[in-house]
C-alpha cells in the first residue's frame, strides 16, 4: 500500500508540474504576455464618455434662436448647453442640471459663419472644458444667392484654423461635430406655413428659402445647388475630424434627421424647436456616450 501511494504521489507531482509550465509559457503571471495585458488594461480609453464639462460653439441652432420668441436668441433652449427641462440639453444630461448650470458654456453666436468659429474656439478654449460641441455651416450656405456660399475651400480651411486654434491650447479636449441640417428638407416642411413663409422674407436663408412657391426649374436649381454644397460641407467636417484622434463627427445623423413640423419653431418655420433643440440633444447625447473609439 506504501509504495502504491508513493507511485500516485510521484505521477500527480509530475502531471502538476506539466500544468504549471504549460501555464507559464501561456502568459501567466509573471511573464511577458501577462504584464502586456496587465498595461493594455491599465491604459485609459482614448474617448471619455462622461466628460467633466462641456463648452459650445455654432450658430443659431446652439443659441436656440426662435425656440421661445419671434426672431430671439433662447440660449435656455440650446440642444448644447440649455436648461429648459423640456429639451434636457447634452450638458445636462452629461453633468446634471446643477453641474450643467456651473460647468457648461455657449460661444455660439447666430449669424456665425465657419470664418467665425476660431475666435470661438478661442473663447471656449479659455474654460478649458473637456468637452466642445460643433455645430457651424448653415449660413456659409444660407447666403444672399447661392452664388455667394462659402467656397468649400474656404470652409475647409476655416475649419481647419478652429481645430487648430482649440489643440494649441487644449490638446486632450474632446470635440463633437454635428453635421448641417438638411436645407432641402426644412424647405419643403416650412412651406406648408403661410405665416413661416412670412418670416421667410425677412431674411431667413435666402439663398433656400427665398421665394419659397417658386418651382420653376430656375428655382429648383438653385435650391439643389445650395443642397449640394451642404454635403460639401459635411464630407468636410467628416474629413477634418476624422484626422483628429479626439474629434467625433456624427455620422450625418443631423442631416439624416427628418425635422416635422413638431420639431420647427412655430415662428419662423426653419430652426429648430425645443422638441427639435430636444432632438438633437438626443442624437449628441448617443454619440458622446458611445462605446469605441
Amino acid at each position: 500500500m506504501r509504495k502504491r501511494s508513493h507511485r500516485v504521489r510521484a505521477a500527480l507531482a509530475v502531471v502538476a508540474a506539466t500544468v504549471l509550465g504549460v501555464s507559464g509559457c501561456q502568459g501567466g503571471d509573471g511573464s511577458p504576455a501577462a504584464e502586456g495585458t496587465k498595461a493594455r488594461a491599465a491604459r485609459p480609453p482614448l474617448w471619455d464618455t462622461s466628460p467633466d464639462s462641456v463648452a459650445a460653439v455654432g450658430d443659431s441652432i446652439t443659441r436656440g434662436f426662435d425656440a421661445c420668441t419671434v426672431l430671439s436668441d433662447c440660449p435656455e433652449a440650446s440642444w448644447a448647453t440649455g436648461s429648459d427641462a423640456a429639451v434636457e440639453s447634452l450638458a445636462v444630461r452629461l453633468l446634471g442640471v446643477t453641474g450643467a448650470a456651473e460647468r457648461s458654456w455657449n460661444y455660439a453666436v447666430t449669424g456665425a459663419r465657419m470664418a467665425d468659429l476660431p475666435g470661438q474656439m478661442a473663447q471656449a478654449a479659455a474654460r478649458r472644458p473637456e468637452l466642445v460641441t460643433v455645430m457651424a455651416g448653415g449660413n456659409d450656405a444660407c447666403r444672399t444667392t447661392a452664388s455667394a456660399m462659402t467656397p468649400v475651400a474656404e470652409f475647409r480651411a476655416d475649419f481647419e484654423e478652429a481645430m487648430r486654434t482649440l489643440r494649441s491650447a487644449l490638446p486632450k479636449t474632446q470635440v463633437y461635430v454635428s453635421s448641417v441640417p438638411n436645407l432641402m428638407r426644412l424647405w419643403s416642411e416650412g412651406r406648408t406655413n403661410v405665416l413661416g413663409k412670412q418670416v421667410w422674407k425677412l431674411g431667413i436663408c435666402p439663398s433656400m428659402l427665398g421665394d419659397a412657391d417658386d418651382l420653376t426649374s430656375a428655382a429648383t436649381l438653385r435650391r439643389e445647388s445650395v443642397q449640394r454644397r451642404v454635403v460639401e460641407y459635411n464630407k468636410v467636417l467628416r474629413e477634418v475630424c476624422a484626422k483628429d484622434r479626439r474629434c467625433r463627427f456624427d455620422g450625418g445623423a443631423v442631416y439624416d434627421f427628418r425635422f416635422g413640423t413638431d420639431q420647427l419653431s412655430h415662428w419662423d418655420w426653419f430652426h429648430p424647436s425645443k422638441d427639435g433643440q430636444a432632438r438633437l440633444a438626443e442624437i449628441a447625447y448617443r454619440k458622446v456616450t458611445a462605446a469605441g473609439p
